[in-house]
This record gives structure tokens, sequence and C-alpha cells, in this order.
């Protein structure tokens, strides 16, 4: 399966592309918002784009997809989950709307739309360097978040949705030494 990844985070993008090379499939990334003859290129057969890529909205590119490859599947990424983007995206014809941090299993799973199979086989399963688990796509959307507020944490727990004690408590769990 060939997949398109858009995604302004550099350190997400390769995590993703790297497992879904080891799951065996072919993947394009754009960390820059492309052209859209440029991102139709690609020819992929999903599409994995975020929310808030750069400067622009990931919701853009969702209606010219569809329009030039009906038989594609569109998934939506973000950070910043809505009730109004949501809709919005499935509107334009977005086939999922996920939010991150996103258990790989679960992205595996929406590729494809294949809800009665099993999301991760045993050979998948097998290679424990290749996938991560959910507490560790949640520490690194922390500490992306984190990063990007300078260390702030009262900041940082706001966007993020918790309590500024339970970020610390996350954050103190997972310190290193």
């Amino acid at each position: 399966m060939k997949l398109t990844l858009l995604d302004d985070d550099e350190i997400l993008l390769r995590t993703l592309q790297r497992r879904f090379t080891a799951a065996g499939h072919q993947v394009q990334t754009f960390t820059t918002p492309p052209e859209l003859p440029e991102l139709l290129a690609t020819a992929a057969d999903v599409w994995l784009i975020d929310l808030r890529f750069g400067d622009t909205s990931g919701l853009n590119y969702i209606a010219p997809l569809r329009a030039a490859l009906p038989d594609c599947r569109i998934l939506l990424l973000t950070g910043f989950a809505s009730i109004a983007t949501a809709v919005q995206a499935v509107k334009l014809g977005a086939d999922d709307y996920l939010t991150k941090p996103v258990d790989f299993a679960v992205l595996l799973q929406a590729l494809t739309d294949e809800h009665t199979q099993p999301v991760a086989d045993e050979q998948h399963c097998a290679d424990h360097e290749t996938l991560l688990s959910a507490d560790q796509m949640e520490w690194e959307h922390i500490q992306r978040v984190l990063a990007q507020q300078d260390g702030n944490i009262s900041q940082t727990a706001r966007l993020l949705g918790m309590h500024r004690r339970t970020l610390q408590r996350k954050l103190l769990k997972h310190r290193p030494g």
C-alpha cells in the first residue's frame, strides 16, 4: 500500500515513516505544505494529513484529493481535536478523523478500515522496537508540545487539556535516571 504523510512534526513523521515501512508500506512524506500537483504525483492509496500543517489547514487538501482520487482513503490527524473540525473533515470527504497521540495499531486499522480484522498480526507485534505503545506515543506528543512551549509546564498542560499537576506527574514518571 502506498501512503502519503503530511505533517510538520518531523519527529512524528520519521517515526510513522519507519513504522509504516516496517509494516510493508511504501511511504512518501511532506514536512511543508506541497502544491496540489506535487501531492497528486505521489498517487497514494492512503493520505494521512495533519490538521495544522505549517501555515495552512490540512482540511484544504481533503476536497481536492477526494475529487482527483475518489477511491483513496483520507485520514485527518490532529492534536487539536474538536467536533467542528471533525464534522468539517467528514463533509469534505475524509474517511477518518484521529487525534494525537494515536496508537499505531489504530492507525494501521484506519488505513484499511477493516474493523473486523485483527489490528496487528503476530509478525508486527514480534518486533518491539518497531511498534510504539500508546504510552510511548503519548510521551512523544507531550515532549513535542512541551518543546514548542519552551518548557512551560502550565501552557503545555493547557494545550494538552490536562491539569498542570497531572502533566508534572507524567513527566516525573518517565524522568530518565
